[in-house]
């Protein structure tokens, strides 16, 4: 299929549609098609799947945000549903279970693993849960984005001595490889422009990214939007020793920097330019950003983990997962914790230290 669109194009697309194709094509993409994809089983392991930790500290801040601004809770991307399963949990055994919960998931294949999973959640909660194939037109709460703006398809661009140039995805030889074509006008030509980068420098763009954004800022009459996934503000971001951008792959437990292995059964990811999404968010005022580690420390995830004994059997894998979770050669830098918000003045819980607002 990508072969033949490719072809249909000239024998040139852009990367931006074939990792489009080559992730959501219904039921041939990498998450429309029916391989397991997360934990140990899977390509990857997220946060929820390693540890109920990481969901009962977010528990802690949706606590917080829906008692500010009250409202429902829309997650995006919901991954294998575990997130969705641990975080109602938690919020019941606060008594602050939403009235409605809203999963936004693009994945038919996906969906129905989540309905399922959730299926056996208390029938309370698992009735306040329900899908929806599209944003909303207004909305109030708290909107959540756990590691989904990295899967979302990004613009490959070459600052050339020649120019600025586009890199699409070509067929020749019986695999597929780089093309580059020269760009000279449009929303790309205009950002990649306005970067300064040094000659034969390469990364991505994230238009699909900032078009969520601003979506999403676009429906939010009141509430807080939270992005966490891996990534950087835009002067790290594109600092001169990142030349070759930030492209990942991922296939059984193995990252690679080969996007064109096994189009539709290896994830491709690419790192969150936060300080583009937060630009996107028009109006929205920035609520915080921190480290993944300072916002589970800042939402109590050392005293969450001191209510098990260390004689406990429960209290070494706990304990393994949260030095992943924190740890700076794990999760707890490279992860980050942006919040959007509208309506609200409060300083939010996972933000109350260690802000570094000053890297976007």
């Amino acid at each position: 299929m990508i072969i033949e669109e490719i072809a249909a194009g000239g024998g040139w697309i852009s990367f931006a549609r074939y990792m489009e194709l080559a992730l959501y094509t219904p039921g041939l993409g990498y998450y429309s098609a029916g391989a397991e994809k997360f934990g140990v089983a899977g390509d990857f392991v997220t946060a929820p799947d390693m540890s109920p930790l990481f969901s009962r500290c977010l528990a802690r801040q949706v606590s917080q945000a829906l008692s500010i601004i009250s409202g429902d809770i829309l997650e995006l991307g919901a991954g294998s549903g575990k997130l969705a399963c641990d975080l109602l949990r938690e919020l019941e055994a606060q008594n602050k279970a939403p009235e409605h919960y809203f999963i936004l998931e693009v994945s038919g294949e996906l969906q129905s693993r989540q309905q399922a999973l959730i299926g056996m959640l208390p029938k309370k909660l698992a009735q306040c849960v329900s899908w929806i194939d599209k944003l909303p037109q207004h909305f109030a709460g708290l909107v959540f984005a756990n590691e989904v703006f990295d899967a979302l398809p990004v613009h490959v661009v070459a600052w050339r001595s020649q120019g600025i140039y586009e890199c699409g995805v070509t067929y020749a030889d019986g695999k597929f490889c780089w093309k580059e074509r020269p760009l000279a006008k449009g929303e790309l030509f205009n950002l990649a422009s306005s970067l300064q980068v040094p000659v034969d420098y390469v990364s991505e763009i994230h238009l699909a990214a900032c078009g969520l954004m601003r979506s999403l800022a676009a429906l939010l009459d009141r509430g807080v939007i939270l992005v966490l996934d891996y990534g950087f503000g835009s002067a790290e971001y594109y600092h001169p020793q990142r030349n070759r951008g930030t492209l990942m792959c991922h296939y059984r437990q193995q990252a690679h920097d080969d996007p064109f292995y096994l189009p539709g059964l290896q994830d491709i990811t690419s790192h969150v330019n936060f300080s583009s999404i937060m630009e996107s968010a028009g109006d929205l005022r920035l609520l915080g950003y921190t480290t993944q580690a300072q916002f589970l420390v800042n939402c109590g995830i050392t005293e969450i983990l001191g209510e098990t004994a260390p004689d406990d059997a429960a209290y070494l894998p706990l304990a393994s997962a949260a030095q992943k979770l924190l740890s700076p050669a794990e999760m707890g830098e490279l992860f980050k914790a942006l919040a959007m918000g509208k309506g609200i003045s409060q300083q939010l819980l996972g933000f109350m230290s260690g802000d570094k607002s000053r890297l976007l």
